[in-house]
């Protein structure tokens, strides 16, 4: 990057962009976790799990659920029952043929 940019002005950009692939994700429910899974080897799960980390090194106490909550937009469990779809057979052969490699 050439343009020198604060730390304060990177973590408002970062912010923001987080929060834009969030209303991404929420705006395409179509698009399984395993789709994400498959085609870039995280989901929203992954970012669940990393905004917990991100919480837990920053001393700041949040639980799992409350980070999924954040990602989904709603408890995991109702996204689950309302968005979720069996992964097919093919979902879960090109799954395994990634998890191979």
């Amino acid at each position: 990057m050439t343009t020198q940019i604060d730390q304060e002005t990177r973590d408002k950009l970062d912010a923001a962009t987080f929060r834009r692939l969030l209303k991404h994700l929420d705006d395409n429910k179509d698009v399984q976790n395993i789709d994400l899974m498959i085609l870039a080897n995280f989901c929203r799960n992954c970012l669940g799990k990393w905004y917990k980390t991100a919480a837990d090194d920053l001393g700041v106490e949040v639980s799992d659920n409350e980070a999924r909550e954040r990602v989904y937009g709603m408890p995991y469990s109702q996204w689950k029952e309302n968005h979720q779809q069996p992964a097919t057979p093919e979902q879960l052969a090109a799954f395994e043929a990634k998890q191979n490699k």
